[in-house]
């Protein structure tokens, strides 16, 4: 005799046990690489959408308001030449776009 009992209801035991441990920690690492970063990144992602919003009202607003500018001016007078006013109002809007993707820096984009 070695003096081991070897009892088999001891190891399903442990196996279970070993089984939820490893399961608990894989959930808790998932967790916590995955869930927390994405809550931290709730707040700019919200904060950007805000801007994003704002800043389409007032380009909407301000091509508005330079369209109607045009029409009443000389531009609108003719009617053989009512178009130009819309394309110099999309004209600004293209140039507004231009401005914006200038403005777009990478380097702060994948600081997350």
């Amino acid at each position: 005799m070695t003096g081991f009992k070897i009892d088999s209801s001891k190891s399903e035991d442990s196996e279970s046990k070993s089984f939820a441990d490893a399961y608990e920690m894989v959930f808790d690492y998932a967790k916590r690489e995955t869930l927390k970063p994405i809550r931290g990144a709730g707040r700019w992602i919200a904060y950007g959408l805000l801007a994003a919003l704002c800043l389409s009202a007032a380009l909407v607003f301000g091509v508005l308001g330079v369209l109607r500018l045009l029409q009443t001016s000389d531009l609108g007078g003719s009617s053989s030449w009512s178009w130009l006013s819309y394309l110099l109002a999309l004209v600004v809007c293209v140039a507004l776009f231009f401005v914006a993707k200038s403005r777009i820096r990478k380097g702060t984009l994948n600081k997350l």
